[in-house]
């Protein structure tokens, strides 16, 4: 068991000209990657979780481009480029193979690396993000193009960029935001071949009111092999999770609740090949 009350081993990994800022929490088993939302960083998104998760396991958490204490460049946020800097982060860390546990854009850069460098994920958790257009909600198209920082003053995004950033004023997260605007448009859509073709086991979560629609959430899982009878063909390698009450906003809000599902997931046995 950790020490819970040790501090974490902090780094910046050179990646891509970005100094990619990271923590390690914990020891033992498979290390577990953690990659968090647009706005949000690694207190943001992981903190109440990061006990949990770190208690038995190498907990690794970074912030992205621009977010937390990782530097902005001139790059649109894209999957595939996000997806190049985590490659990086993990060739820099030594580290040959990780389960992720990405949350919205931190789950659209988790099936990235699933399908495009799947010897580096044993398991995978993908929690709200769409795998296809189709899957989003009518009125989120475009609701954040014309974000503007006032609309988040006062907000704990608004007051952790301010803290952490490299460049803490409001005219960089202004160009952060208006990134975030424009990712759906620079974010890679998967097929339902290379969805089925994802070797790692994979839990998927969504909230029961988040921006994805459920329906698109059950043929995620039913491509990945779910939504059969377990009692007679046996609990599948990859499952679906919706938790109720919760939006995209609050997607891991209720900290019992994840971290029992998450736990559960990445404890089991690997299936047999």
């Amino acid at each position: 068991m950790t020490d819970q009350t040790a501090a974490p081993q902090t780094g910046y990994a050179p990646v891509n000209g970005l100094q990619m800022y990271y923590e390690i929490h914990g020891e033992g088993g498979t290390p577990l990657l953690l990659l968090h939302g647009g706005l949000f960083n690694i207190d943001l998104q992981f903190g109440p979780l990061l006990p949990a998760l770190s208690e038995n396991r190498q907990v690794i958490a970074t912030d992205f481009q621009g977010h937390g204490r990782t530097n902005d460049i001139d790059r649109p946020l894209g999957t595939a480029a996000l997806a190049s800097d985590v490659v990086g982060l993990l060739e820099h860390l030594g580290l040959e193979q990780v389960d992720v546990f990405g949350f919205s854009i931190g789950g659209a850069v988790a099936v990235e690396l699933a399908i495009r460098n799947p010897e580096l994920v044993r398991k995978a958790v993908f929690s709200s993000v769409s795998f296809a257009p189709e899957g989003n909600r009518e009125e989120n198209d475009g609701a954040m193009a014309d974000f503007k920082v006032e609309m988040i003053a006062g907000t704990p995004m608004e007051a952790e960029y301010l803290a952490k950033s490299p460049h803490p004023d409001l005219e960089h997260l202004q160009v952060l935001l208006d990134k975030i605007g424009g990712f759906d448009a620079a974010a890679t859509v998967w097929s339902d071949d290379d969805i089925r073709g994802i070797a790692a086991p994979t839990l998927i979560t969504v909230g029961d009111c988040d921006m994805f629609k459920l329906d698109h959430m059950v043929k995620f899982l039913q491509l990945r092999g779910g939504d059969v009878n377990g009692d007679f063909v046996g609990v599948p390698a990859s499952q679906l999770a919706v938790f109720p009450g919760t939006t995209h906003f609050n997607g891991l809000a209720r900290t019992n609740l994840v971290q029992d599902v998450v736990l559960t997931f990445l404890d089991a046995p690997m299936p047999e090949a």
